[in-house]
């Protein structure tokens, strides 16, 4: 079968390397902030061009220490798109603040300026671009809307880290997660640079901020003090092991990334041939690290024939993400059917094909035979 994701085949040259850490790690003991947590840390910002990155937990404890650390309070607002991981909304919910949702664009699948415009109100505090399946979202509409209103810019990250943004009247690229306010990331194991566990870090510019964002990660302890806690927080911690294993991988990081655009790059050519699917679009002034590949498809009938096919040829697919948030159970009052309409058809259309690091030739040929092979026959029928 060719998997979406294969973790096994892309450790396995590391294995040495892996071991080694984890060895290390152990003979130390030290569990908890132990000196690789700090040492990813610097390593990762170097990596982004020299934000303040800091460690936490979780990608969804990264959204909620972001909403915290800037003062977001209940009944503040803040826009989200409706299509999205559950988890930008949740962050929030979770704090009593106010989820106003966005549509997207159909062809970037990222939030749509327009639609974040027309939605805000004077409560509005904050917006949360999600760099969606591996590019940035319109960061040059969306940054002077901002500045107007005096919003922050929360970006999540969680699928984006390595991506890069030209900022709008400069040449000057800026890493995905420093572009806002704060940015947040997820070291859930799927994704690019995934830990053996949960795992996440928070980016920022702002010297101050990184300093709470800290703080509030370790139950609002001032950096080097115990017992001492100058505001409310959490216990949100990256474990010594995590960030060690993470080390390892860190500096492979932009050779997979670069696999990923190549295997990317023939799908490209290959779905743009094909009738009744769309190869994903690409944002202007974003690269693109393809956390996930995602077509378009015309009709959900042909996306699930599509899928159908693929799956009975040994080829995993998956759909992100079948359900908008405004039609969640755990979210009502969020927008009646048909209020997001590019999100709703979005649910309905997409599918994410196989890629990872060690995707082989013959795999990108076999999958796009299988897709020219379902989309031509179910076109026809």
């Amino acid at each position: 079968m060719i998997p979406l994701l294969d973790l096994p085949a892309q450790h396995a040259p590391l294995q040495a390397a892996l071991t080694a850490a984890f060895e290390r790690v152990m003979a130390d003991a030290a569990f908890i902030q132990g000196p690789d947590v700090a040492a990813l840390m610097t390593e990762l910002s170097e990596y982004l061009g020299g934000p303040r990155v800091v460690p936490c937990a979780n990608g969804t404890d990264a959204l909620q220490l972001a909403f915290m650390a800037l003062d977001l309070r209940p009944g503040d607002e803040i826009i989200v798109p409706a299509f999205t991981y559950v988890a930008t909304a949740e962050a929030a919910a979770l704090l009593g603040l106010k989820v106003i949702l966005a549509d997207v664009r159909p062809d970037t699948f990222c939030l749509d300026p327009a639609a974040v415009a027309a939605v805000a109100t004077v409560r509005t505090r904050a917006v949360v671009p999600v760099h969606l399946f591996g590019q940035c979202a319109d960061m040059a509409g969306l940054l002077p809307l901002a500045a107007r209103h005096g919003w922050h810019i929360i970006e999540d990250t969680a699928q984006a880290l390595g991506a890069t943004y030209q900022l709008p009247g400069t040449a000057e690229r800026v890493a995905a997660g420093a572009i806002g306010t704060v940015g947040t990331t997820s070291f859930f194991p799927s994704k690019n640079l995934g830990a053996f566990g949960d795992g996440g870090a928070l980016i920022t510019t702002d010297t101050a901020l990184a300093v709470r964002l800290r703080e509030i990660a370790n139950h609002g302890q001032p950096a080097g003090t115990k017992y001492r806690h100058e505001r409310i927080g959490l216990n949100s911690r990256l474990d010594t092991l995590q960030a060690a294993l993470l080390r390892v991988k860190l500096p492979y990081l932009n050779d997979w990334t670069a696999r990923r655009q190549a295997i990317a790059a023939h799908y490209d050519a290959a779905v743009a041939a094909l009738p009744g699917v769309q190869p994903p679009a690409r944002e202007a002034r974003s690269t693109h690290v393809f956390h996930q590949y995602v077509i378009t498809c015309a009709t959900p009938a042909l996306r699930d024939a599509v899928r159908a096919h693929l799956t009975a040829q040994q080829i995993a697919t998956a759909v992100y993400y079948p359900v908008p948030l405004h039609q969640q159970s755990a979210y009502p009052g969020l927008g009646q059917p048909g209020a997001f309409p590019v999100s709703e058809a979005l649910c309905q259309t997409v599918l994410a094909l196989p890629i990872h690091p060690t995707m082989t030739d013959d795999d990108i040929t076999e999958v796009i035979q299988a897709l020219t092979t379902a989309t031509k026959t179910v076109i026809s029928a």
